[in-house]
């Protein structure tokens, strides 16, 4: 069980597609050596929804690359970063070599199973993808946000009935089923490289609202390995490589489950290497180069990228220019300079002044910045925060 891999993405404009192509290698001898005989992606393939030819070729590669190995199904869900067509377009063509995709909820919940067979073990994967608030649930015109949150919950929940209820109409006796989907489930730890994938609060669901018939499920959206609300059997692997310095301290994982005698025997956690250093150092201008020059004396396959944060004191203000060119002949990378309390600086002008660029700022940022700069109290207006939200998420998706 493996999901954000978010093929494309760039760390502070910098390309990731050698650290994910290493984890591809990875991955690929980890499945020959353990023998591993499916793989289920949770979602968010790609960073965006129109990725790119490099990105494409990269998936497909290593999707045939897998045929040729132990590994007999794999199956893949759309995330709230994919493109349902990106994901769908080669359905059929990947249904000839085991491989199931499931870009967007079908209007019949039993086009998201699979009865999966290797040897003579047998086992059901729900492959429930991102579902959308226009794919499961009607709108209905002069709702209250109350009101569309309950409803939404509602059908979302009402989807893993039904795709449980059809599970149990297949199901042979003892037949283990997994379910899968990428959703914020009420309990998960985030990091800043993750938005709320619903509107505002809209469709937050618990540990408990997942149907008792799923003896695992395989989630995605999260990029921290966990369990959800401590279940052992309700998890998040997890994203393999870092997409935001908040995740240096997490272990990057992948989340094996084991059968035997037609029931879930085992489920471990299985840690990543680190296929590039990222690292987060702090301090005074002289500190931070000296961490630097301790860095570049090591020997590193990919060139380490750093985040340097320096104390908030003000002849420290200028110690950005001091700290590149201390690096410039160093054997890394300083993708980002910013000082301790960034955040007592107020206003959107100051913020993007101390940064090395707008697009350090997530949209949210920005948005929740010009609200403050404007005087607007987000606070007691969340519906507007709401309203952002879901605009956002719709040019995401186009």
């Amino acid at each position: 069980h493996t999901s954000d891999w978010h093929l494309g993405h760039r760390l502070h404009e910098q390309s990731q597609y050698d650290e994910q192509i290493k984890f591809f290698g990875w991955l690929e001898n980890y499945i020959i050596n353990e023998k591993i005989d499916i793989l289920l992606v949770a979602g968010d393939i790609f960073d965006t929804g129109v990725p790119s030819t490099q990105s494409q070729k990269m998936y497909y590669d290593f999707l045939v690359g897998l045929t040729k190995t132990s590994c007999k199904h794999i199956v893949i869900i759309g995330g709230n970063h994919d493109a349902p067509g990106t994901i769908n377009a080669p359905k059929e063509l990947l249904n000839a070599l085991s491989i199931y995709v499931v870009g967007k909820a079908m209007e019949c919940v039993e086009n998201e199973v699979f009865k999966l067979a290797v040897g003579d073990e047998g086992i059901i994967v729900a492959a429930v993808p991102y579902l959308r608030d226009q794919d499961i649930r009607r709108a209905l015109v002069g709702e209250t946000f109350d009101e569309i949150n309950d409803r939404y919950k509602s059908a979302l929940i009402k989807h893993y009935t039904q795709v449980a209820e059809h599970c149990q109409t297949i199901k042979n006796e003892n037949t283990p089923i997994i379910a899968m989907g990428h959703l914020f489930a009420v309990g998960g730890s985030t990091s800043q490289s993750e938005q709320t994938i619903y509107v505002g609060s809209l469709g937050y669901i618990g540990a408990d609202d997942f149907p008792a018939v799923f003896d695992y499920v395989a989630l995605g959206h999260l990029h921290k390995a966990q369990k959800v609300n401590g279940k052992e059997n309700i998890r998040y692997s997890g994203s393999p490589n870092i997409l935001s310095f908040s995740e240096i301290s997490y272990d990057k994982k992948v989340v094996v489950i084991e059968t035997g005698s037609d029931k879930i025997t085992n489920i471990k956690e299985v840690s990543l290497p680190i296929f590039r250093k990222i690292i987060r150092i702090s301090g005074s201008v002289g500190d931070c180069i000296s961490e630097l020059e301790k860095i570049d004396e090591k020997k590193h396959e990919l060139t380490p990228w750093v985040e340097v944060v320096l104390d908030n004191k003000p002849e420290h203000v200028t110690g950005a220019f001091e700290i590149n060119n201390a690096s410039e002949n160093m054997g890394l990378e300083v993708l980002k300079i910013s000082l301790k309390n960034d955040r007592e600086f107020e206003g959107l002008k100051k913020i993007a002044e101390n940064s090395k660029h707008i697009k350090e700022l997530s949209p949210l940022e920005v948005f929740e910045l010009k609200c403050g700069e404007q005087e607007f109290d987000l606070k007691q207006n969340p519906e507007i925060f709401d309203a952002f939200n879901e605009i956002l998420q719709i040019a995401r998706k186009n």
